[in-house]
């Protein structure tokens, strides 16, 4: 969507009485934290997305300078605290805290649509062997093209057992210039949360200093409840929603 189609900021949840607005680098970390759960682009419940509370100007179209969120992310993954990969929407590119993340992961793990197939457990053996990995590595153990590398990662990004681990910046041309281009490495929830020491990146943040745990007392079905209210804590719009419509939604959003 270029930023002559992109719609007004949408209202997400308030922050200080105020909407969120993601508008730098340490807004959208902010927003992320606030909401707990959110999406990057625009999906099916109005007003709850990263994309819909970036103002036009900030937003990428990839035809102008102007990078936004699409590089900001970066700030996000470096966080500590924050997850990001494709674990939404059956697939799409989404934003998590740790403190969120691990309810997904106490749902979505035990259920058998999620398990692992025997290519997805040779790239978790990678992982458990390398700490992380590029795509380029996932793409060499199996043999595969980049588009079906891409759909198995997001599949495991799906079943949490993968999220990223660090986003560097590519530099191109004799001046060195960013244009966007990225690359990311990927590893697992436990070694971006809880391990200690460095992060998989190879920095050293604080956060990454303190033992945590994903592990939650909570059951697999009242993690589905404790999702399900965060995103309508997130998304005033669902209120407006016959309650059905609403848990169809929600349904659809976390599976």
């Amino acid at each position: 969507m270029s930023i002559s189609q992109k719609k007004d900021i949408v209202p997400g949840i308030r922050n200080g009485g105020r909407a969120l607005c993601v508008n730098s680098a340490e807004a959208m970390v902010a927003a992320v934290r606030e909401a707990g759960l959110v999406p990057f682009f625009e999906n099916p419940v109005p007003g709850w997305s990263i994309e819909e509370w970036t103002p036009r100007e900030f937003w990428f179209d990839g035809e102008e300078d102007t990078l936004g969120p699409w590089d900001w992310k970066i700030a996000c993954v470096q966080s500590g605290d924050i997850a990001y990969g494709k674990f939404l929407l059956g697939g799409k590119a989404a934003f998590a805290t740790f403190e969120v993340y691990r309810e997904l992961m106490n749902w979505r793990r035990p259920r058998p649509e999620y398990q692992p197939s025997a290519d997805q457990q040779r790239v978790l053996d990678l992982l458990a062997e390398k700490g992380s990995v590029e795509m380029k590595e996932v793409r060499r153990l199996l043999g595969l093209k980049k588009s079906a590398a891409d759909a198995l990662m997001a599949r495991l990004q799906m079943q949490t057992r993968v999220v990223t681990g660090d986003i560097r910046r590519v530099y191109r041309g004799q001046d060195l210039h960013y244009n966007g281009w990225q690359v990311s490495t990927f590893c697992t929830p436990e070694a971006l949360f809880e391990d200690s020491g460095p992060a998989p990146g190879g920095f050293p943040f604080e956060a990454f200093l303190e033992r945590r745990t994903l592990r939650t007392g909570r059951t697999p079905a009242e993690s589905y409840e404790f999702l399900s209210d965060v995103i309508r804590r997130a998304a005033p719009s669902l209120s407006s929603m016959p309650s059905a419509t609403a848990d169809r939604l929600i349904s659809r959003l976390l599976r």
